[in-house]
């Protein structure tokens, strides 16, 4: 049995070439691969001796060859096939292990330039990839290391590679290529040169995108029974995301399920100690049908529970709850005694897991909240946010922007306390969660009264306040945030009425003027931020 060996990550490749030649296997190799298998006492034939022409233009030719191709694509049982090998002197390549040029991680550093990108464009080793690929049958195609241990496993109990695991190591290869021709194609689709000059200028949104999924799980089912569904991650997840959560213990997560939890969880992580929470360090963040229905902050996650479940307590029955921090035995059952379908948190004491054993349809998720600066926190979010349309994909930077209090501008004559201060950057936080049109009552970090996804803003100001009734709320002294601006005063009166005494909105409507004169009329402070928060 004969293997070719080049690969650019020779993370364990030193380990793995030892153990292909204990068992007897032929190595050959490239360039720095064959040099380094060579260092280490390993006997290895280098592909130019194999094709009769040194390496070329610095290594860009060096297995675009008749023998090396020849070898991987040749069929075994083909009896043409055998007889061209032996009329040419080509030997069989049996096994192939090849990982490409860096090009990700090339083009994800700053300050990569185009000509960075373009030397580390892969040809040999992906035409290689593709030759041993179509030929599984009868060759094996290694394109990652943590396929070594599996192969290596399998060669030791059966001196060969079974028809499955050459078929699977086939796919994994040709979707290694997908994703990296899909990555050069983003990339240079996104390069344009300035008018005039030939500097290369790179755009956020390709002219084509080739973005890759892994599937995760197939699911029971999508929104409704009569859909099916499947869920997916990115290529390389962001660290602190939901596709990086540990389920603990629980059912399957279903579609809404993981549409929900994942609301859940990008909201509570948002209240963090490293970027400043506003009250205490714990927060808790209920979620129903994708919309907070209750976020508390807290001395501890006892006290941010207690007061997020009081601001919808009908509506939190059979919602997600997310904390950002680890929840204790207290706490846990507390919840208990409610019922939950999802619950999320970067850990667990034992005696809160505990409280859940008999509970065992409740999905509990672990996943863990970067550790860092706010530079940590930031990679836990998407760069870009995808809307599927009709024959189509609507792509926008994702709404990342964190509101400081150097933002906000108080329009009115009335000044806001450092306290509603505080209260008004919490609002506008969990107005960020809310379905457009938003309006969000809050006090002393805990929400009272959340309106949702209508189709005026009056009507949410509205339901937040015959919300915050239902659950025996009283609105005096709370503060406002809507995700948009006021278009006109009517909202002003319906929030101050109820009992709000500060506003936080955007400002930028053409009755401006009204809505302050209006705020300035009742009483109360307003401040706009400049910044809107649609969530469609």
């Amino acid at each position: 049995m004969n293997a070719l060996i080049s690969v650019s990550d020779k993370t364990g490749i030193v380990e793995f070439a030892t153990a292909l030649h204990c068992l007897g296997i032929t190595l050959m190799s490239t360039g720095g691969t064959a040099k380094l298998l060579a260092e280490h006492g390993l006997p290895v034939t280098e592909v130019a001796q194999v094709t009769g022409f040194p390496e070329m233009l610095d290594g860009r030719v060096k297995t675009l060859h008749p023998k090396i191709h020849g070898g991987l694509l040749a069929r075994r049982d083909v009896p043409e096939h055998v007889a061209a090998l032996e009329t040419h002197d080509i030997d069989t390549i049996d096994l192939l292990v090849v990982n490409l040029y860096p090009f990700e991680a090339t083009v994800a550093k700053p300050g990569c330039t185009l000509e960075d990108a373009i030397e580390n464009i892969d040809i040999g080793g992906p035409a290689m990839v593709r030759s041993a690929a179509k030929n599984w049958k009868d060759v094996g195609v290694l394109t990652d290391a943590s396929q070594y241990s599996m192969v290596l496993s399998e060669l030791r109990a059966n001196g060969k590679l079974s028809h499955t695991t050459r078929f699977s190591l086939s796919v994994a290869a040709f979707n290694r290529i997908s994703q990296y021709d899909g990555a050069i194609s983003n990339y240079l689709s996104s390069i344009t040169f300035e008018e005039g000059n030939n500097t290369p200028v790179r755009h956020t949104f390709p002219n084509q995108s080739n973005d890759c999924f892994v599937k995760v799980q197939d699911l029971r089912y999508g929104e409704n029974p009569h859909q099916s569904a499947a869920f997916y991650r990115d290529l390389y997840p962001a660290p602190s995301s939901l596709v990086t959560a540990v389920q603990l213990q629980g059912k399957a997560l279903s579609y809404n399920n993981i549409a929900d939890a994942d609301a859940a969880w990008e909201c509570v992580k948002s209240f963090n100690s490293t970027t400043g929470s506003m009250v205490g360090s714990a927060a808790c963040v209920i979620i129903k049908h994708a919309n907070p229905c209750g976020v508390a902050l807290g001395a501890d996650a006892l006290e941010a529970y207690s007061k997020a479940f009081q601001t919808d307590p009908t509506s939190s029955f059979g919602g997600i709850i997310a904390f950002n921090c680890t929840l204790d035995g207290r706490t846990a059952l507390q919840i208990s005694k409610q019922f939950i379908e999802v619950l999320i948190a970067p850990d667990y004491t034992p005696e809160a897991l505990a409280v859940f054993t008999s509970k065992v349809n409740v999905r509990i998720l672990k996943i863990d909240l970067p550790t860092g600066g706010q530079s940590d926190w930031d990679q836990g979010r998407n760069a870009v946010d995808v809307k599927r349309i009709g024959s189509g994909l609507l792509m926008q930077t994702a709404d990342n922007r964190q509101l400081q209090l150097s933002d906000l501008k108080v329009v009115t004559q009335l000044q806001p306390t450092p306290e509603k201060l505080q209260d008004l950057l919490f609002a506008w936080k969990v107005g960020k969660f809310v379905k457009s049109n938003a309006i969000v009552f809050c006090k002393d970090g805990m929400t009272l009264g959340v309106g949702a996804g209508q189709m005026s803003r009056l009507d949410s100001a509205r339901i937040a306040c015959i919300k915050a009734k239902a659950a025996g709320l009283s609105l005096s002294g709370a503060v406002v945030a809507s995700d948009a601006f006021f278009p006109f005063r009517d909202g002003i009166d319906v929030v101050v009425d109820a009992g709000a005494t500060c506003i936080i909105q955007t400002g930028g409507s053409m009755r401006d003027q009204e809505v302050i004169d209006a705020a300035n009329e009742r009483g109360v402070a307003m401040v706009f931020c400049g910044v809107r928060h649609f969530r469609h």
